[in-house]
């Protein structure tokens, strides 16, 4: 639907006026009004106007001047408003170099002229010189040497300070036109090349006898600054509005493409001036190590250039009698242990359960600091790191304090210091030792059998912490705790009911299971968290069991010294009923 000016009618307060001016009397409403309705400013009014003698600005026009029409004139508004030509894209098919492009809705009037130039220049060759200019800034032409004939009539300063004042009102990208316009050169000349190609093949397979003869002139045309073929749309309705959006974000991505691959090369080079040698490494070259420390690293580094050629059962076998010994003595000690008494505890001010917790935790802090002693290296890979290639017995109790980072240290010495007071303070400090070396073993071991048994390049990797431990003990307190029901920070409220200690196992297997069937890597050792979690269950019961023996066992006892009791009650009743002797 087209767009066309619209006329406005007549407002009641033009109707008021023209009543007003229609009346012939002189009152000071009616000379108000009628000047204000001939008034009328048109859109150079406010220049002066040039003549031979001078300058005459509007103020030296006579006073008594009056216009004949006394009606207000109703303004006219256009939906359009002017808007020169900034892209390549938007350049008409009529375009020539040397009629150029407006700049704007009305040219220069001779002042603004001086202005720019100065009084030598005439406002007609002026603007004549902008438009050209302007045109060959859309055009991307301001650079071709043919054009020059059009502004060889303007001075080198006129030209220049043509350029400034367009480039500072009249923003144009230059650079992608310029882009856009060797594109279209580019493509004018290929498919002219490839045309004259396929005439002269035409022109061979028709006459090879009579070729062309050279005594045709070529018609020789003044430049026009666009080329006689341009492909703008394949549309047969033209090029349209969406045509030219695209073409300006083509534009602007090529030329943004082409700032970050100059960029990159820039970089590039850069680095290679950097770079020592032949060869570029994107890494720079690491520090050099002391005399010292190279010998440090050299006791803690294996010798072995690949792992030893043996069979898995020989790989494992050791591991597991170990883990064998290590679940006997904790068995062992779950059943011989005997608390010591206060006076001889080493802090008996501080609650069992707090001690043993405390005692663990310094235990893995030291461990985790030493890794930062060069001269502590070697044992620390020997015997505090689980190696699948080299594994060693002693292992499987050293891995369960050591950790890989400080972030790895206080995740799982939190939740050994939360579940593990509550725990201990439920079944006691040799139960609960036994349930942390025996699902800390457990764990490294099953670990330990899915890297030698199921990974086909498990022997190139360690494994380490007591995250196995740990989740034994907290797989150990829910399952004490299997149908109670718990709140976090009292939530659900009242009278809403819990999670059951169930409930948090499932959610922790759960957890563990999903990534086993995932494709996404992870660095965490799975299967020592699944074999901790399920020897704190199975640990958790047959501590459970045990309690319950020995409570039965007490129970006994203390019915059977309560009957000894009543007995001993009723020997010592019987003589007083006695009659005494008489005498």
């Amino acid at each position: 639907m087209p767009i066309l000016p619209s006329f406005a009618s007549p407002s009641s307060f033009r109707l008021g006026l023209r009543a007003i001016t229609d009346n012939p009397g002189k009152s000071l409403i009616s000379s108000v009004a009628r000047s204000l309705s001939t008034r009328h400013y048109s859109i150079a009014s406010s220049c002066s106007q040039y003549s031979n003698r001078g300058a005459m600005s509007p103020s030296r026009i006579s006073a008594g001047y009056r216009p004949h029409r006394l009606l207000p004139r109703i303004p006219v508004r256009s939906a359009s408003r002017f808007r020169a030509i900034t892209h390549y894209t938007d350049i008409p098919d009529s375009y020539e170099d040397r009629d150029g492009l407006p700049f704007r809705k009305e040219d220069l009037n001779q002042r603004e002229s001086n202005q720019i130039f100065g009084p030598h220049l005439p406002a007609q060759r002026a603007n004549a010189l902008l438009r050209i200019l302007h045109g060959r800034r859309v055009a991307g032409t301001l650079d071709d040497p043919n054009l020059r004939v059009y502004t060889a009539q303007f001075t080198g300063a006129d030209q220049k300070k043509a350029l400034e004042y367009l480039r500072a009102n009249i923003p144009v990208d230059e650079v992608i036109n310029a882009g856009l316009r060797a594109e279209d050169e580019l493509r004018y000349l290929e498919a002219q090349e490839q045309g004259s190609q396929e005439a002269e093949e035409q022109f061979e397979e028709t006459s090879p006898q009579n070729p062309p003869s050279d005594s045709v002139a070529k018609e020789t045309t003044d430049p026009t600054g666009r080329l006689p073929w341009q492909r703008k749309s394949d549309s047969p309705y033209g090029e349209s509005l969406f045509d030219r959006i695209r073409a300006k974000n083509i534009a602007r991505r090529e030329a943004e493409d082409k700032r970050l691959e100059e960029k990159r090369i820039k970089l590039e080079e850069e680095e290679a001036l950097k770079n020592i040698g032949t060869l570029q490494t994107e890494q720079q070259k690491p520090k050099e190590l002391s005399p010292y420390m190279q010998k440090m690293v050299a006791r803690a580094t294996s010798d072995l250039k690949e792992p030893p050629k043996m069979r898995a059962w020989e790989r494992l076998l050791p591991s597991v009698a170990m883990t064998i010994l290590i679940l006997a003595g904790c068995a062992a000690l779950a059943v011989m242990y005997t608390p010591p008494r206060r006076s001889e505890r080493l802090w008996p001010d501080i609650p069992p359960s707090a001690a043993t917790c405390l005692a663990l935790i310094g235990v893995n802090l030291t461990v985790y600091l030493c890794w930062g002693l060069p001269q502590a290296w070697g044992i620390l890979n020997r015997y505090f790191l689980v190696i699948a290639a080299t594994p060693r017995p002693l292992q499987l109790i050293g891995a369960v304090f050591s950790h890989q980072g400080f972030g790895h240290v206080i995740l799982n010495m939190v939740p050994l210091w939360f579940f593990g007071t509550r725990l201990h303070d439920e079944i006691g400090r040799g139960n609960f030792l036994a349930l942390y070396f025996a699902s800390g073993a457990l764990g490294f071991m099953t670990s330990l059998a899915n890297l030698v048994l199921l990974r086909g390049r498990g022997l190139e990797f360690t494994t380490l912490g007591a995250s196995g431990a740990v989740y034994g003990i907290f797989a150990a307190f829910f399952w004490l705790h299997k149908y109670d029901e718990f709140k976090l920070f009292g939530y659900p409220p009242d009278p809403m009911s819990g999670p059951q200690g169930l409930a948090f196992i499932g959610l922790i297997l759960g957890l563990h299971i999903l990534p086993i069937f995932s494709k996404r890597r992870h660095t965490i050792d799975i299967p020592s968290h699944i074999g901790g979690l399920l020897a704190g269950i199975v640990g958790a019961d047959l501590v459970k069991r045990h309690m319950d023996a020995k409570a039965r066992i007490r129970a006994e006892k203390l019915k059977t010294m309560g009957a000894l009791e009543k007995v001993v009650q009723v020997k010592e009743k019987a003589p007083d009923k006695m009659p005494r002797p008489t005498t």
